[in-house]
């Protein structure tokens, strides 16, 4: 006869991984632990992560999501979407990391299963600024990302991973761009994404039969080479 097993005591929450784009890189967006008022964390030894808090007992996960982006790097009403769950049972429970979360969590051991949105900004529009248990919000190369706290190496990895499959049938990178680009732009930034030189002749084709990508008679301007044509994006016209 078996045993009763013993059901675990977790919580939830929610974790974003922030894509952003600066014509030249893919950068994702991480936040600094804030030093506790003890002082009991070395300086040198404050973590990286990605924004993330538990799910409050009266939101659902995307309101949490969004409130996650809101409270820690004051970024709102921007592209997000829930990609996968990460529920390894120790995920949160290696000791660099119970120090961090000791300092804001009443029950810091409890195992945590964490739901993952990625996000895609246009950097030009937006400025994180921290706030709550983040000490502060700053982009790095996607491509360069240090080691993080808990699992988030590796829900980085995923979401790229996802972010690959996905700006090649969903046209998704349209929403790292400026609001008006030129077909360089776009090549650069899907070459970028998926890690691979495009050929220009058949890339043009291709993009030019997007029906939301909409030629402008306006042309680049300030730059020293022969300005190229503007595009824009109307993705209000794409489907749910």
């Amino acid at each position: 006869m078996q045993g009763i097993r013993q059901i675990a005591s977790l919580e939830v929450s929610v974790d974003c991984v922030v894509f952003g784009f600066d014509e030249n890189r893919l950068k994702l967006l991480l936040i600094e632990q804030r030093q506790a008022e003890d002082g009991n964390i070395p300086l040198e030894q404050l973590q990286a992560a990605l924004p993330g808090d538990l799910v409050l007992e009266d939101e659902s996960l995307d309101e949490c999501a969004a409130r996650v982006l809101k409270e820690l790097t004051n970024l709102e009403g921007i592209y997000l979407k829930q990609f996968h769950a990460f529920g390894d049972p120790g995920r949160v429970r290696d000791l660099k990391d119970q120090d961090w979360l000791r300092t804001f969590r009443a029950a810091p051991e409890k195992r945590v299963i964490t739901i993952a949105y990625y996000s895609l900004v246009k950097m030009e529009d937006y400025h994180p600024q921290p706030s709550s248990f983040a000490g502060k919000a700053f982009w790095v190369n996607a491509d360069d990302v240090p080691s993080l706290a808990f699992d988030h190496n590796h829900i980085v990895q995923t979401a790229l991973d996802i972010l690959r499959e996905e700006v090649k049938t969903q046209h998704i990178g349209f929403e790292l761009l400026p609001d008006k680009f030129t077909l360089t732009q776009l090549q650069q930034l899907y070459e970028i994404i998926l890690d691979r030189k495009l050929d220009k002749r058949n890339f043009r084709k291709n993009v030019k039969k997007i029906d939301q990508l909409i030629p402008l008679d306006e042309k680049q301007q300030g730059v020293l080479h022969k300005p190229a044509q503007l595009y824009k994006f109307e993705k209000g016209d794409m489907e749910e």
